[in-house]
C-alpha cells in the first residue's frame, strides 16, 4: 500500500508537508489503526485497568494499566436519552456530604449525578430534559419539591427499598415507645439463673467509696426533683450532667445507679465450669488455668483467663453473662425480618414478646401482611383496609 505525501506551497506553515490519510485504517495523529482502538476501548469498558492489561497482552497487544485507563477516559458517553421513569436517589460521598444520583429505572443505567441533594438543580435537569412520567425517590422532602417544579405531570412513586426502609423505621419508632415490653423477650427467671437476691437492711450500707459517693448524689437528686425543680437546673446546682441527674432521679433505690451492668457473652463463657473445677481442685494460676484452655480449643488472650477468675480470688462466683433485653432497634429487626430467615434465637424470644405486648403483636401482623403484598405485587389489600 502507497499513500502520497502532500507539500505545503505556503512558506510560512510549520508543518510543510502532510500524510495522506486512509479512510478506516488510518487516524491522525494515532498510533494504533481504529479496529484496534476499538478493541482497546471495548476490553477497557469490560475489565477496566488491570485485567484489560492482561487480556490485551494474550492478544499480543502491550499496553500498561494506566495507558487502558487513559484510553477509557476519552471513551465519549452515550448521548441522554429522557427516560419515562426516572430514578432519584441519594449516595454518600464522604462524611456527612451527599450526592445525587439519576438512573434510568427502566435499564437500571446511571444517568449523571452531582454534589448536593439540591430540589432547584433536580428541578432544573427535569425541565431541560421533558418526558419524565413516573418519578421513583425516596421520602426526601427535597425531592418531592424538585420534580413537582421540575416535572409536576409526572407520578411520584416510591420503590420497594424506600418503602421497606420507611417500614422499619416506623416500627422502630413503635418498638421504642413501649420499651417497657422489651424485657418480655428474655427467658423466664428461672431458666436464666437465680432470683436476684432482696435488699436487706443489712446490704444496703454503703461499704465502697463510690457506693457513698452514689448514695450521697442520689439523695441530693431525689430532694430537689421531689421539690418540683427541672433536671436542668439540678445539673447547674450540683454541677453535674444532665443525662446523670436523669439517671438518678429515675431509680428508686441508690443501688440501681451502682449496679454492674450485665455482661456481654464472650468466647471464654463455654469453660466457665471447667474454670471452676479446676479452681475448686487448687489450681489458681490464671497462666495455666489458660495454657489448660487452650489444649480444650480456647483460642482467646491469657488477659481474659486472669480477669475472669479475679472474682474467684476474693471469694466471689465467677462472673456469669445475663443476656440483656433487646434495644428497639433488635425488635424491629426481629418484626421486619422474613419467618424463614429468622435465627432459632429470634424465634424463642419474639413470640414472648409479641405475647406480652398486644401493640407489638398487631405491628407483627400489619408488617407480614404488607410484606405479603409486596411479594405478591398486589395492592388490593391496602384499598380493602
Amino acid at each position: 500500500m502507497s499513500v502520497r505525501r502532500l507539500y505545503c506551497e505556503n512558506t510560512t506553515c510549520p508543518k510543510t508537508t502532510f500524510a495522506e490519510q486512509v479512510p478506516g485504517l488510518t487516524v491522525r495523529y494515532q498510533r494504533r489503526a481504529p479496529a484496534l482502538q476499538r478493541l482497546v476501548e471495548e476490553v477497557g469498558v469490560v475489565l477496566a485497568g488491570r485485567g484489560s492489561s492482561r487480556m490485551l497482552r494474550i492478544l499480543n497487544v502491550t499496553l500498561s494499566r494506566v495507558a487502558v485507563l487513559s484510553q477509557l477516559m476519552r471513551v465519549p458517553l452515550p448521548p441522554l436519552v429522557t427516560p419515562q421513569v426516572l430514578g432519584v436517589d441519594d449516595f454518600a460521598l464522604y462524611g456527612d456530604i451527599y450526592g445525587t444520583l439519576l438512573v434510568d429505572a427502566t435499564t437500571r443505567l446511571p444517568l449523571t449525578l452531582w454534589e448536593g441533594r439540591d430540589a432547584e438543580q433536580l428541578g432544573r435537569w427535569l425541565r431541560q430534559h421533558p418526558g419524565v412520567e413516573i418519578a421513583c425517590r425516596d421520602g426526601s422532602l427535597a425531592y418531592r419539591q424538585g420534580i413537582s417544579v421540575g416535572a409536576p405531570d409526572a407520578v411520584q412513586v416510591s420503590d420497594r427499598f424506600h418503602l421497606w426502609q420507611g417500614l422499619s423505621r416506623r416500627v422502630q419508632d413503635i418498638a421504642s415507645a413501649h420499651r417497657g415490653c422489651l424485657p418480655a423477650a428474655l427467658p423466664p427467671v428461672s431458666e436464666t439463673g437465680p432470683a436476684p437476691v432482696e435488699e436487706t437492711p443489712e446490704n444496703t450500707a454503703a461499704d465502697t467509696r463510690a457506693e457513698r459517693h452514689a448514695r450521697r448524689l442520689f439523695e441530693a437528686v431525689q430532694a430537689l426533683t421531689r421539690s418540683g425543680r427541672s433536671h436542668s437546673s439540678v445539673a447547674r446546682e450540683l454541677g453535674l450532667n444532665r443525662r446523670t441527674v436523669s439517671k438518678y432521679a429515675r431509680a428508686h433505690t441508690w443501688q440501681e445507679v451502682v449496679r454492674r451492668l450485665p455482661r456481654k457473652p464472650s468466647t471464654l463463657d463455654p469453660y466457665l465450669g471447667y474454670l471452676q473445677q479446676r479452681w475448686d481442685e487448687g489450681q489458681h494460676s490464671a497462666k495455666i488455668l489458660h495454657e489448660e484452655l487452650q489444649t480444650k480449643g480456647y483460642l482467646g488472650h491469657y488477659q481474659r483467663v486472669k480477669m475472669a477468675v479475679a472474682p474467684l480470688r476474693r471469694g466471689l462466683p465467677l462472673d456469669e453473662p445475663h443476656e440483656r433485653p433487646p434495644s428497639p432497634r433488635e425488635a424491629a429487626r426481629w418484626i421486619t425480618t422474613h419467618p424463614h430467615h429468622r435465627s432459632p434465637h429470634i424465634n424463642d424470644r419474639l413470640p414472648r414478646l409479641l405475647e406480652h405486648c398486644p401493640e407489638l403483636k398487631l405491628t407483627h401482623d400489619l408488617v407480614r401482611r404488607f410484606a405479603t403484598m409486596l411479594d405478591n405485587r398486589d395492592a388490593a389489600p391496602l384499598a380493602a383496609g
